[in-house]
């Protein structure tokens, strides 16, 4: 059976980064636990981020907070920028699309 987040070939980018041998060990454990291949999880994983999946959001925030990534002002203005993002889509029933438009004008706007 064809893998169904394998992108088509012209549209492939690859990514690498460095890890330790444990946790890569860990890893590929894991995820022949769960039936799916390292880059299965990985562009899971990347699919639930970049679509904004409130699941993967809340874990990121955790580990934002935890490793210290970003300062607390930024991790603010990020979650109020999610928070209006929802009530946005929620009140006027926005396409995706749509949505990244009206929130890269805000973006742009509080960036001057």
């Amino acid at each position: 059976m064809k893998d169904p987040t394998i992108p088509p070939v012209e549209n492939r980018k690859k990514f690498m980064f460095y890890d330790t041998e444990q946790n890569q060990v860990k890893l590929k454990i894991r995820c022949n636990f769960d039936g799916m291949s390292q880059s299965q999880f990985f562009r899971i994983m990347i699919a639930g981020y970049v679509e904004d999946d409130e699941h993967v959001l809340a874990y990121i925030k955790e580990c934002k907070e935890k490793y210290g990534v970003q300062g607390q002002q930024k991790r603010n203005k990020t979650s109020q920028v999610h928070k209006e993002k929802k009530l946005v889509e929620s009140k006027f029933a926005l396409k995706e699309e749509e949505i990244e438009d009206i929130f890269d004008m805000i973006e742009m706007e509080t960036n001057l």
